[in-house]
């Protein structure tokens, strides 16, 4: 089996743009689609601790796709659920993000 035929599932990357501002002048939150539809795998995490600024966050799954353009302040949603990207690790040929669901 190859990599590519590992990655069993397609998810969408979003990154987020300032542009417009709401009726407080703050900028507005605007999620633009970066990639769309990319093989990828989705696997249940061992619940890790990591330090995100200030604040410590439990780490609920681990997603694996080719190596693609991804940060820690993008996000991916897959099959309707959207996730926080906390963490991204380059391999060899591919990325191994850390996630959670944004609630």
């Amino acid at each position: 089996m190859t990599f590519i035929n590992a990655l069993k599932d397609r998810c969408i990357i979003q990154r987020f743009t300032e542009g417009t501002v709401n009726n407080y002048g703050h900028p507005a939150k605007l999620w633009t689609y970066l990639l769309r539809d990319v093989p990828c795998r989705l696997v249940a995490g061992t619940g890790r601790e990591l330090q995100v600024g200030a604040e410590v966050v439990i780490a609920e799954y681990k997603l694996i796709l080719r190596d693609v353009t991804i940060t820690e302040q993008d996000r991916v949603i897959i099959g309707g659920i959207t996730y926080e990207v906390l963490l991204v690790a380059s391999r060899q040929t591919a990325k191994e993000c850390v996630l959670r669901v944004v609630r």
